[in-house]
């Protein structure tokens, strides 16, 4: 299945990285050149959004909440696997939009006809791509959505070098958002760095 990411910023160009040579990658932007330019060291493809979309199975949307919510209205989606990994940020970061009633999956989900979207990367930080897999392994990448469409998500979750949390249906997103924005307070907030992402520790006893 070919993949392609949606957006070339730090998340973006960390998971494509992870995801060079183990997947038909096809990156695109709005900067085409950065697209490129990203595709040549990684020795990935480049296309143009639209493009992209059109090859693709799997679009990953690493674009801010608003963009995000714009490409699922715009572009033509029948079929498509999304993989989305926004949190909907206040604009000046101090909170979440909305949160329990609804979430960002599931408003880009309502946009997004013909699709199935999977919530997945909102509690990792951008640098963690740029570790050692082996000490990324670990790390759970949380997973909400429905169908068949969470197993493709996890199979590439594998892929980029993180473990699989599975939490149940798409709704599952309104819990791992505000989780998402609990870590970035710890990171930035309260000066815990951007090594750090939240994982659930089963005890014995």
């Amino acid at each position: 299945m070919k993949t392609a990411i949606i957006g070339t910023g730090n998340m973006g160009a960390g998971l494509a990285r992870r995801l060079a040579g183990k997947r038909e990658l096809i990156l695109a932007s709005r900067n085409e050149a950065a697209a490129k330019s990203l595709a040549e060291e990684i020795g990935a493809t480049s296309a143009s959004i639209s493009s992209a979309v059109a090859e693709a199975d799997i679009l990953v949307l690493a674009l801010p909440y608003a963009s995000a919510l714009e490409f699922a209205e715009t572009a033509a989606l029948q079929g498509k696997i999304i993989i989305d990994i926004t949190n909907p940020l206040k604009p000046d970061f101090s909170g979440l939009l909305f949160g329990h009633d609804t979430s960002a999956a599931e408003e880009i989900q309502n946009r997004a006809k013909g699709a199935k979207v999977v919530k997945a990367f909102n509690t990792i930080f951008a640098e963690l791509f740029a570790a050692s897999p082996k000490h990324t392994s670990t790390i759970p990448v949380f997973l909400a959505g429905d169908d068949d469409a969470v197993e493709t998500a996890a199979a590439l979750v594998e892929d980029a070098d993180f473990a699989v949390e599975k939490t149940g249906s798409l709704d599952a997103a309104r819990l791992l958002e505000p989780l998402g924005m609990l870590n970035i307070r710890l990171g930035y907030g309260l000066g815990r760095g951007t090594g750090i992402a939240p994982k659930w520790v089963a005890v014995d006893g």
